[in-house]
C-alpha cells in the first residue's frame, strides 16, 4: 500500500511538463505538455510537409517519453492539465488517446484543449470532463482530485490537490501568490492552510525562479509598467506595436484598456493570440472582440497590415512574436514580408520576458538586430514573471507543511535552489527533499 510518484517530463528541462501519481493500482497524470524548443524546430519550416506523430515527437523531445511509465498505462484514471499553457496541454492530441482516462481540467483550459486539437485536425478520444477551481471530483473510490484557485500568466490556473487513502499530493507548477490580479480571484490561501491539517505527504513545487530572493509582484504592477510606456511616452504620429504571450488575458485586457485611452483602434494579430481569445470568450471569460479587432490568419493580417499602413498612428497593434518566433507576425513585419514598414522612431514594445533557453534568446537577438536597423524605439521587460520565487515558495511550504517535496519544472540548477531553501526550511537533501530526473520512481509507503 504506497504512493508511488514518476516525473514523466519537465524535470531535466523547462517544458514538456508531465507528472505521474500511482496509488496502489491506480495512476493520475498531472500535466501533459511540450517542450517547444525541439517542436518549433521541427515545425518552423512550412514549405516543408512533415508527418507530425506522437513517436517522432518523442524522438526529438517535443513531447514527454512515456516509456518509463508503459506499465501503467492501463492503470491510468485521469490525466489532469493544470493549466492553458502549451508546455502544461501541448501533447495531450499526440499522448491522450494512449489512455483509456478522461481529462479533468478548469473550463478555460478545456476550451485550449479543444481549438488546439481543430488547429492540428486530432480527434480527441478522451472526454473532457470540467472541474471549476475551488471544487472537487471523485475519479474513482479511492482518488479524489480537488483544483484549489491560484493566480499565475493565464486563466484559471489550479493547484491540484490528489487524494488518496494514504495522505494527499500537492502539485503547484506554475503558480504566483498575487493578491490584486487583473483577472480573476486571488489564490486560495484559506484551503491551503487547511490542508496543513490534512496529511501532505508529498509537495510536487515549481523550482523555475527558486534562486531569485524575492516576493513576484503582482500583475497589477505589469499594468503600471504598460501605462508608463504606452501614456507617457510620446507616440503621436508613430506606429505602436506590442507584443506579449497571447495566453496572458489579464496583460491583453490592460493593453486594450490603454490602447483606447490613446485613442486608437486595436488590432490582435496572429493565430495564437486568436485561439486563446476565442477560448475565453467561448466561456464568458472575457468580450475583447466587442472592443477590438482580430486578424487570425496570414490573408487576413496582410490586408489588415495594408489597411493600417495609410495611417498606422490611428492603430494600435497587438502581435505574436514576443519570443522572436520566426514564423511570428512580428518577425514577418521586421522581415518585409507584409505591406507595412516601420518608421523611424515607431514604438515596439516586448510585454514579457524571454522565456530562458538558447532558441529563444537567440531568436530575439535576431528580431531586434532588425528592429534596431529601422531606427524603432524597442521597449524589453514590461513585465513581472507568473511564477513564484523563492519567498513565495518559503510561504507555501510553511502554508501546508508537506513531509516531502519535489524541485518540479527546471534543471537541476533550479532543483538544487529549491533544495537549499527547503534545507533552509530544516529539510534534508535525499530524507525528505528529492531531486529527481524525467523516468525516476519515488515511492512513499
Amino acid at each position: 500500500m504506497a504512493i508511488e510518484i514518476c516525473p514523466v517530463g519537465g524535470y531535466n528541462e523547462v517544458g514538456k511538463n508531465m507528472t505521474a501519481i500511482k496509488v496502489d493500482d491506480e495512476v493520475v497524470i498531472i500535466d501533459m505538455g511540450l517542450h517547444l524548443d525541439p517542436y518549433i524546430k521541427y515545425t518552423e519550416d512550412e514549405d516543408l510537409v512533415k508527418e507530425i506523430t506522437a513517436n517522432t515527437l518523442t524522438k526529438i523531445g517535443a513531447i514527454p517519453d512515456l516509456g518509463p511509465i508503459k506499465h501503467w498505462r492501463k492503470q491510468v484514471v485521469a490525466v489532469v492539465p493544470t493549466h492553458a499553457h502549451l508546455d502544461h496541454v501541448g501533447a495531450i492530441p499526440y499522448l491522450s488517446n494512449k489512455f483509456d482516462a478522461d481529462i479533468v481540467c478548469t473550463p478555460f483550459t478545456a476550451e485550449v484543449i479543444k481549438a488546439i486539437c481543430r488547429d492540428e485536425k486530432i480527434k480527441l478520444e478522451n472526454d473532457i470532463r470540467v472541474l471549476n477551481p475551488n471544487s472537487s471530483m471523485n475519479v474513482t473510490k479511492k482518488i479524489k482530485i480537488e483544483f484549489l484557485n491560484v493566480t499565475h500568466s493565464t486563466p484559471q490556473t489550479v493547484m491540484v490537490a490528489v487524494h488518496t487513502p494514504y495522505g494527499k499530493v500537492l502539485y503547484c507548477n506554475d503558480f504566483k501568490f498575487d493578491d490584486h490580479p487583473v483577472i480573476g480571484k486571488k489564490p486560495n490561501y484559506e484551503r491551503l492552510k487547511e490542508l496543513a491539517k490534512e496529511n501532505v505527504r508529498c509537495l510536487i513545487v515549481d523550482g523555475t525562479r527558486s534562486g531569485e530572493a524575492q516576493k513576484t509582484p503582482s500583475e497589477q504592477v505589469a499594468k503600471e509598467m504598460l501605462r508608463d510606456v504606452m501614456m507617457g511616452c510620446d507616440s503621436t504620429g508613430k506606429a505602436v506595436i506590442i507584443t506579449t504571450f497571447s495566453s496572458h488575458l489579464a496583460r491583453l485586457q490592460s493593453i486594450i484598456e490603454f490602447g483606447h485611452k490613446m485613442n486608437r483602434k486595436v488590432v490582435l494579430m496572429g493565430r495564437s493570440l486568436g485561439k486563446y481569445v476565442t477560448a475565453a470568450e467561448n466561456i464568458g471569460l472575457v468580450k475583447f472582440t466587442k472592443e477590438v479587432e482580430m486578424a487570425t490568419f496570414r490573408k487576413h493580417v496582410k490586408k489588415k497590415l495594408k489597411q493600417i499602413s495609410k495611417n498606422p498612428s490611428k492603430y494600435l497593434i497587438v502581435c505574436t512574436g514576443h519570443q522572436g518566433e520566426p514564423k511570428s507576425v512580428l518577425s514577418r513585419i521586421a522581415n518585409g514580408e507584409f505591406e507595412f514598414h516601420f518608421g523611424k522612431e515607431d514604438h515596439v514594445i516586448f510585454s514579457c520576458a524571454i522565456i530562458p533557453t538558447a532558441l529563444n534568446h537567440a531568436n530575439r537577438e535576431i528580431l531586434e538586430g532588425k528592429l534596431k536597423r529601422f531606427g524603432v524605439r524597442i521597449f524589453k521587460d514590461i513585465h513581472v514573471s507568473g511564477h513564484a520565487a523563492k519567498e513565495d515558495l518559503r510561504d507555501l511550504i510553511n502554508m501546508v507543511k508537506p513531509q516531502h517535496i519535489i524541485p518540479a519544472h527546471g534543471d537541476i540548477n533550479m532543483a538544487s535552489s529549491l533544495s537549499e531553501l527547503a534545507m533552509e526550511m530544516g529539510y534534508r537533501v535525499g530524507e525528505n527533499v528529492h531531486i529527481m530526473q524525467n523516468g525516476q520512481f519515488l515511492t512513499l509507503e
